[in-house]
C-alpha cells in the first residue's frame, strides 16, 4: 500500500506545479459559472412556477460544480495514460512489480486532488462575497454538510474508477475516439454537470438513478443545498459504495485480461 501512496504523492506534487493552468482554469470556471447562472435567472424570471430547486439552491449547486469540476468531471481523458499506451511507454509500467490498475488509480486521484486544490478555495471565497443572485450559499444544515463531505469522497473514488476504465478499453481497441468518447458524452449528460438532475424529465431521472454517473457529483451537491433528505442521502451513499466496488472489480478484471494480449507500440 505504501508504494501506491508514493505514486499518489508524486503525481500530486508534480500536478501542483501547473499554477498558470490553474489560473486559466479558475478564470474559465468563473466565466461559465456566470453564464450558467444568467441562463437560469432568465429561466426563473420567465414565469415558470414548477421548479424543483430554488434560485439560491441552483446558484450554489452551479458554483459547487465549477469549484469542484477538476475533481468530479467525467470528461477528463487522462491523456498521459492514453499516451503511454499508444507510444509503447506501457512497457515501462509493466516491469514494475505492482498492480498496474491501482498504480493508475492512485496517480489519477493525485492529479485530480492537486488540480482541485489550486482552484477550489479562490472560487469559493470570491463567490461567497458576491451579491444575490450570484452568491454562493451555506449548506442546508450541518448534518447535510457532513453527508456532503462523505459523499464527495465516495464520488471522487467512483469517478477515478470510471476514468481509469477508459484507458483500459484503449488497451484493447488502441483508439479511444470511439467507445470512450461515447461513454464520456453519456456520463457528462447524466452526471448533472450540464443540467442538474432534478430538472430532468421524470423518466430520465429514473434511468439515471440506475447508472453510476449522478452519484459522482449530483448526489453530493444536492446534499449540500438540501434538495434531498438525510435518509435519501444515506441511501445514495450506499449506492455510491456499491458502484465503487463494482468498478474496482470490473476494472481490475479487464485490466488483467487486456494485459494478456496487449500490443506494445513504438520502436
Amino acid at each position: 500500500m505504501r508504494a501506491y501512496f508514493t505514486y499518489f504523492k508524486l503525481k500530486f506534487i508534480s500536478s501542483l506545479q501547473y499554477r498558470m493552468a490553474a489560473l486559466a482554469g479558475i478564470a474559465t470556471q468563473f466565466f461559465f459559472g456566470f453564464v450558467y447562472i444568467m441562463v437560469y435567472i432568465a429561466f426563473y424570471e420567465s414565469g415558470s412556477h414548477h421548479t424543483p430547486m430554488s434560485m439560491a439552491q441552483v446558484v450554489t449547486y452551479l458554483w459547487l460544480n465549477q469549484a469542484l469540476l477538476a475533481l468530479v468531471n467525467q470528461f477528463s481523458r487522462e491523456e498521459e495514460l492514453f499516451k503511454i499506451i499508444k507510444d509503447g511507454g506501457i512497457s515501462y509500467e509493466l516491469i514494475r512489480p505492482k498492480n498496474l490498475y491501482f498504480m493508475w488509480y492512485f496517480k489519477v486521484i493525485g492529479q485530480r486532488l492537486a488540480n482541485v486544490l489550486l482552484r477550489f478555495f479562490p472560487l469559493i471565497i470570491v463567490t461567497s462575497l458576491l451579491p444575490s443572485p450570484f452568491h454562493f450559499g451555506l449548506p442546508a444544515s450541518f448534518s447535510h454538510f457532513l453527508l456532503f463531505l462523505f459523499s464527495l469522497v465516495l464520488g471522487t473514488l467512483l469517478v477515478t474508477a470510471l476514468t481509469v476504465f477508459y484507458p483500459i478499453v484503449t488497451l484493447t481497441t488502441m483508439n479511444e475516439k470511439g467507445i470512450v468518447n461515447l461513454m464520456i458524452s453519456i456520463a457528462d449528460i447524466l452526471s448533472g454537470i450540464v443540467v442538474p438532475i432534478p430538472f430532468f424529465p421524470t423518466f430520465l431521472q429514473k434511468i439515471s438513478s440506475f447508472l453510476p454517473f449522478q452519484y459522482i457529483s449530483d448526489l453530493p451537491f444536492q446534499l449540500y443545498v438540501g434538495t434531498i433528505s438525510f435518509e435519501k442521502g444515506l441511501f445514495g451513499m450506499m449506492i455510491q459504495f456499491i458502484w465503487i466496488i463494482l468498478f474496482l472489480i470490473i476494472g481490475n478484471f479487464f485490466m488483467n485480461q487486456s494485459l494478456k494480449r496487449v500490443t506494445v507500440q513504438g520502436g
